[in-house]
């Protein structure tokens, strides 16, 4: 911790230089730093006393920071060297889940998570290799923003793996997630992996997100995760998303590379010196880890780089077919006393839905989505390209209301309506068609060219009914609302179109058809061609 002198004086310099409370994007915020990212007149260890040095300044990100007006209360414990997704890694103890003290607290950012979900600060950074940002928040009802790689910069943090490390942040909701990566993020000369951001967008309607199907849904027998992930699931379509399984195979195959291929050498490569005179200082698990990287060849280092562009290729086909992906954070927990049992196989299951995304170069949000009978939370990721860090939020904050799952220990307290995330818009417009326009039917193509994507298939509500529109080839069907009809909906499917594009279209339609409102099974009203 950060001695009370210290934190007065840290409160007076920031009243001397900006007085006004909120005159600085983060004024007065107290935050918690993973202990192997650099605080200046902080030891940093690691999680091992016998690496521990005094760093002179502070890391980019934490100067960012203090200059946005947040103050540092503390450094947070850690899987030793940041290698582990369990929490029980350190000498300095293992932490606990808030909600019961007999389960691990995730980790490698154990304390970072367990410092914000039992209201200690307002944020803490973590670091994120493997998913050490994302499983603590999901064992802790937190968010965890895993930025694209290099979007925050990792200098003056300790290195698990360089090529793929990334800072993350933990939060109480998405929004305070979001504004506190962009204070920390940009371009750092001093970060060889740094990177400019380059902002994508995803869809504003027709938002294809991809499950889990069939032989890949693993919980392990943890049927409530499997019942949160379900209702998640239910909530994304509520939203209007598009629902689309998906092969994991090939993302899963990527993940395994990270502890069983080359990528280990990593590990190896940022210790090895230490290691070299300190192997008894080591963690057990930890040490047996590293070292399994010895007599790893450059060789096998090319094979492996050659394997995930293979399957970096084969997830591409996957990513045609889906916007984001949605997936369970972990798909089960344990009890501390079971993860010392079993160290190295039950950290692999909590990494099966997360060791990927850094290889494969993905921004990512970890939310909470509710409570297992046993009153353990639970929570999903959701997952898409580089640089779509800004447009997952919209999505992330939407299903994290929708569980209505609290904020860290406090699971009874509504999300702030201050912290909500408007939608994102692109123009899109969504208009209803029938008969030549289905997908597969003659005139679709009309809707493809315009640049349009399908939204959803449903029903319009009781009372349509469909007619031959005369002297049309080929033969196109018009749609006429008649109160009173008996039986059920018309069959249609919803198309999102760029402005322009609806515009072309609207111009094909013949005489007599004109735009006008539907009313869907649901209730809801869309633009269509009804007479």
């Amino acid at each position: 911790m950060v001695p009370d002198k210290a934190l007065r004086d840290a409160a007076r310099d920031l009243m001397a230089r900006s007085s006004a409370p909120n005159s600085l994007p983060l004024w007065g915020m107290p935050f918690a730093v993973k202990d192997n990212i650099d605080v200046a007149g902080l030891p940093t260890t690691a999680a091992c006393p016998a690496y521990a040095y005094q760093p002179e300044q502070d890391a980019t990100v934490v100067a960012r920071l203090r200059a946005a007006g947040a103050i540092v209360i503390g450094k947070a414990n850690l899987d030793q060297f940041a290698t582990g997704l369990n929490g029980t890694r350190s000498p300095y103890g293992a932490p606990r889940s808030v909600f019961d003290a007999d389960y691990i607290s995730g980790g490698s950012s154990s304390g970072s998570s367990v410092t914000v979900a039992s209201g200690m600060a307002a944020f803490a950074l973590g670091t994120d290799t493997a998913g050490s940002g994302r499983v603590p928040a999901a064992f802790n009802n937190l968010v965890g923003i895993k930025p694209t790689p290099g979007l925050l910069p990792n200098t003056g943090a300790v290195p698990a793996c360089r090529s793929i490390d990334c800072i993350t942040v933990f939060a109480a909701t998405v929004a305070d997630g979001v504004a506190v990566r962009q204070v920390a993020e940009g371009f750092d000369a001093g970060d060889p992996f740094s990177r400019q951001a380059r902002p994508a967008k995803l869809p504003a309607a027709g938002l294809r997100i991809g499950v889990l199907d069939g032989a890949e849904r693993e919980f392990f027998g943890d049927a409530g995760m499997e019942a949160l992930y379900d209702q998640t699931i239910e909530h994304a379509r509520a939203l209007g998303a598009v629902i689309v399984p998906f092969d994991y195979a090939p993302f899963r195959e990527a993940a395994a590379l990270l502890y069983d291929g080359p990528w280990v050498a990593e590990r190896l490569a940022a210790v090895e010196d230490f290691l070299a005179t300190n192997a008894s200082d080591f963690d057990p698990a930890v040490r047996t880890i590293i070292e399994g990287a010895k007599g790893r060849t450059a060789v096998e280092a090319f094979r492996g780089r050659y394997r995930l562009e293979e399957l970096r290729h084969a997830t591409d086909a996957e990513w045609s077919r889906a916007d984001v992906l949605l997936l369970p954070t972990t798909p089960t927990t344990y009890t501390v006393a079971e993860m010392l049992a079993d160290p190295i196989t039950l950290n692999s299951r909590l990494g099966r839905y997360t060791n990927f995304v850094n290889l494969l170069d993905c921004a990512a949000i970890a939310i909470p989505v509710g409570f297992r009978p046993s009153g353990l939370p639970g929570g999903v990721t959701l997952i898409a390209p580089a640089f779509t860090d800004d447009a997952l939020a919209p999505l992330a904050d939407a299903l994290h209301r929708a569980a209505v799952s609290g904020m860290g220990r406090d699971r009874q307290t509504a999300l702030p309506e201050t912290s909500r995330i408007a939608p994102q818009t692109d123009g899109a417009i969504e208009i209803a068609v029938v008969g030549a326009h289905l997908t597969g039917m003659p005139l679709n193509r009309e809707l493809t060219e315009a640049g349009g994507r399908l939204v959803r298939t449903c029903l319009t509500a009781p009372g349509y009914r469909l007619f031959v529109l005369p002297d049309t080839v080929p033969p196109k069907p018009g749609l006429i609302h008649e109160p009173g009809l008996s039986g059920g909906g018309i069959a249609i499917e919803v198309w999102s179109l760029p402005a322009d594009g609806f515009g072309r279209f609207v111009a094909k339609i013949p005489a007599p058809l004109g735009i006008g409102k539907l009313t869907l099974e649901d209730g809801t009203k869309v633009l269509g061609l009804p007479l």
